[in-house]
């Protein structure tokens, strides 16, 4: 992507909290620096869980990745910054959006969205069969 294309942001979202913040390591990357997209799939997945969870007020499960891009690369060192909220849910399932953010490491300060997706979950009981969401 050129830079004209880049979605800069001065600061991170104001009207509300990250549910995660993390900062990926070597471990997370290839051998040029470029985090792998299934790590952050996955730190998405945890993120989207927990106000699942919290709805649900206990155990869910993922069922769906209803959908999932990537805006921009993450390199190692960039530190990601989680943002949930549930946008739908039904008896059983909450549908949560993330939204990630990425504050580069560099001389220069920027933040940027890197990564957006939809997920959605299933409350489950100790059998991990459905249940019912509880009444708010």
């Amino acid at each position: 992507m050129t830079s004209s294309t880049k979605t800069p942001f001065t600061t991170l979202p104001a009207d509300r909290d990250a549910v995660l913040r993390v900062m990926p390591m070597p471990a997370d990357a290839n051998i040029h620096g470029d985090v792998f997209g299934g790590w952050i799939m996955s730190q998405v997945d945890i993120a989207g869980s927990i106000p699942a969870a919290r709805r649900a007020a206990g155990r869910v499960a993922t069922v769906a990745v209803n959908a999932f891009q990537f805006k921009e690369p993450v390199f190692v060192g960039d530190l990601l910054s989680f943002y949930a909220s549930i946008i739908k849910t039904g008896t059983t399932s909450v549908t949560v959006s993330v939204e990630v953010y990425a504050e580069r490491q560099r001389l220069d300060a920027e933040i940027v969205k890197v990564t957006e997706a939809t997920l959605t979950y299933v409350a489950t009981d100790e059998a991990r069969r459905r249940r019912p969401l509880p009444t708010l």
